[in-house]
């Protein structure tokens, strides 16, 4: 961008410039690990369609193209240099290198506004671009390893949180997507609040149309309260199979189905079968996406028990389906949810607040139809992705006056 550009967009608010965005993410569809991926898509195709040019620099997996353009956005996928080793942070550095590599041959064709990273699996690459290429860096971080485990208590830990501090505090600035956590990184990585700015997740509406009893014939004429997530410690799911003993124990008719991969799946499945709640609780492992909305559809009540959770995006596709909706009373959800009006909050961990929130809608149907439809409003209204794109645009061009101001003050020194 130019300074006569810059000026323009200083002096007169109703400027629009159409920016060349450079994003590095380390998972982008279909290459899904977790959330960041939904999320890094969900801004990029909406930042294109906003009229900014869009490159997204990602890791491949063998069978994807090495570039492709798909809703408006330019996809470059690479191979890390350590693709074969088992050892993640080795991984990791290999990734970067690739990413770094790649996006410098890309930038001799286009002169790229701004750098926008996400976590600290790319800062590498992003530190070394915002170097080469002597553009701002913006960072969004979706989640910290202090937050995840309660603390920093192994070496591994200890590596990922001063790799999280360098790209926090070399960054021109950081977007989070919660009070919650703009106040964990104000506590943990000692940032001034301007380096701050909030921009929530975002989610679309769907269209549910799979048939759920072809996919899951179990299913058919029960109901059940459906969760899905990632199988970690701080996703709560322990919990909810302790609720499902609460269930067993007391004659509630109550069948929990929980969905989604992870380290710990086959620990919670063993769990199951040991305390002989088969019949209470099912672990069904991955689904795609119309396979979750088809579960979230046709469930009584979605219920999400993190003990750590940054947002909360799945919160967003339940509640925009109309669901009612359970949440613990932690990080972002509580920020997403109004208990007894847009959803229910539950206390983190404790498996009798959760049964006593199932009871309430169970006993409730007509309120319970009305919280969740309250909540389908209040997430269409205030998370449409096209509302989040625009005030990440806002972020940027903020980022790149700011960026221009300081330089001009130096060089009038």
């Amino acid at each position: 961008m130019t300074n006569n550009q810059m000026n323009e967009m200083h002096q007169n608010p109703s400027y629009e410039w159409k920016l060349k965005i450079l994003i590095l993410t380390w998972e982008y569809p279909p290459n899904v690990v977790g959330g960041l991926s939904r999320h890094v898509y969900g801004l990029s195709v909406h930042l294109a369609q906003l009229g900014h040019a869009v490159h997204v620099v990602t890791a491949g997996n063998g069978s994807l193209p090495v570039y492709e353009k798909s809703n408006g956005v330019h996809i470059h996928r690479v191979t890390p240099l350590n693709t074969e080793d088992d050892d993640f942070l080795d991984w990791v550095a290999g990734l970067n290198l690739a990413m770094s590599y790649l996006a410098e041959k890309i930038a001799e064709e286009i002169t790229f506004d701004i750098i926008h990273a996400h976590d600290w699996l790319v800062g590498a690459s992003a530190l070394t671009l915002t170097d080469i290429l002597s553009i701002p860096l913006l960072t969004t971080i979706h989640a910290t390893e202090y937050g995840r485990n309660n603390g920093i208590h192994t070496d591994m830990q200890r590596f990922i949180n001063e790799k999280e501090r360098q790209i926090i505090s070399e960054s021109d600035q950081i977007i989070v997507c919660s009070h919650y956590m703009r106040e964990e990184l104000l506590t943990n990585f000692y940032l001034t609040e301007e380096k701050i700015a909030i921009v929530p997740n975002g989610i679309e509406q769907v269209d549910v149309k799979e048939d759920l009893i072809e996919i899951y014939p179990f299913l058919k004429n029960r109901k059940y309260v459906f969760s899905v997530g990632r199988m970690v410690r701080e996703k709560g799911f322990e919990t909810m199979i302790e609720a499902a003993q609460i269930a067993k124990e007391s004659g509630r008719e109550i069948y929990f189905v929980i969905a989604g991969k992870g380290p710990m799946l086959e620990r919670y499945r063993k769990l199951v079968s040991e305390q002989k709640l088969v019949h209470f609780v099912a672990f069904i492992g991955y689904v795609t996406d119309v396979e979750r909305n088809a579960l979230l559809m046709k469930s009584e009540i979605a219920v999400f028990p993190s003990l750590y959770e940054p947002f909360g995006i799945v919160a967003l596709e339940a509640m925009i389906l109309g669901k009612p909706t359970i949440v613990s009373e932690t990080g972002g959800l509580k920020g997403i949810v109004n208990h007894l009006k847009t959803g229910l909050l539950m206390v983190p961990g404790d498996a009798q607040s959760l049964i006593k929130n199932i009871d309430f809608f169970l006993q409730n149907p007509n309120h319970a139809m009305e919280i969740g439809e309250k909540g389908r409003k209040i997430v269409t209204s205030l998370y449409g992705w096209k509302r989040i794109a625009s005030q990440t645009v806002k972020v940027i061009e903020e980022t790149l006056l700011n960026k221009q101001g300081n330089l001009n003050e130096i060089s009038k020194k």
